[in-house]
């Protein structure tokens, strides 16, 4: 798996071919990771896209144009290698463009570009979708961050907190068993916008956080102090660790999708908060991880 490097004078970045995805992130002049190291005891992953769909799909297919067609949860492209096309000092782009084997699970000829861009303590999480097909093309895309929690083994997860830049109590969606929505409107009470991580909070798996209700969310110390900040304009988002795991890391996952619920029986085109390019244009977003300065931790 070949690996790329972005780096400046406080953190490096490593990127791999495979999934474009996103695998460490690491503070320079301390040595901390910040990003999940993928222990397959716990989850293999580290920071995958999600592309083209967001989550489960019913009975694992979809319906476009008269026919099913099969596809796992969230999609193919984490799966699946990509070419780095650009590469700058600061700026790293690779793409992922449709063949014969994604026709067989998504008929539509897409380009997909993924970039990442290191300024000072900042990441910024680039996407774009092209439509080089000559239908409208129906698609989902969501990112997987993974992040350490604890950082540098300070306490235990329960020890820390989620800040939203939402006062309020936040609403929320449970998935069941097959990763479907079951249920809505659940109530996550915060302290002005402060969520401590009780050991039970992913017991029922995630928690989707929809209709934009928040657009910041910040993993603080047992201290209340925000070592790391995911910034995003997705009208929903996840927050997610592996059930009754207790797992060192919790998501924070900003979604252009999701998955269906339990009682969907409608098109691809039907899909909640799903998207839709006209044949030959584009969709273009992005998120941003700002780290904390050493001395702020």
């Amino acid at each position: 798996m070949a690996l790329h490097t972005l780096q400046n004078g406080e953190l490096r970045l490593s990127i791999a071919d495979a999934g474009a995805e996103l695998m460490r992130i690491e503070d320079i002049l301390t040595g901390t990771d910040y990003l999940w190291h993928g222990d397959s005891a716990y989850w293999g992953r580290r920071s995958p896209v999600l592309f083209p769909i967001v989550g489960s799909l019913k009975e694992k297919e979809y319906k476009y144009n008269g026919k099913s067609y099969s596809m796992g949860q969230h999609g193919f492209a984490r799966d699946m290698e990509f070419t780095m096309t650009e590469h700058t000092v600061d700026t790293i782009w690779f793409t992922l463009r449709a063949d014969s084997q994604t026709l067989k699970m998504y008929p539509f000829r897409f380009c997909l570009e993924i970039g990442y861009r290191l300024t000072g303590r900042s990441i910024q999480v680039m996407w774009k979708v092209s439509n080089e097909d000559k239908k409208t093309m129906f698609f989902s895309i969501g990112g997987h961050p993974a992040f350490l929690c604890p950082i540098n083994g300070e306490g235990k997860r329960q020890d820390y907190y989620l800040i939203f830049d939402n006062p309020e109590p936040l609403h929320y969606s449970k998935l069941n068993k097959n990763g479907l929505v079951e249920s809505e409107n659940h109530c996550l009470e915060t302290q002005n916008g402060v969520l401590a991580i009780r050991p039970d909070l992913f017991d029922e798996d995630a928690l989707i956080i929809e209709g934009g209700q928040a657009h910041r969310v910040a993993l603080a110390d047992p201290k209340r102090r925000p070592y790391l900040t995911v910034t995003f304009d997705a009208p929903l988002f996840g927050l997610w660790s592996p059930a009754k795991k207790n797992a060192p890391f919790v998501c924070i996952e900003p979604w252009y999708g999701r998955c269906d619920k339990e009682s969907f029986d409608g098109m691809l085109a039907d899909r909640e908060y799903g998207n839709e390019l006209r044949p030959g244009k584009s969709f273009q977003a992005e998120y941003t991880i700002c780290l904390s300065a050493p001395e702020a931790v």
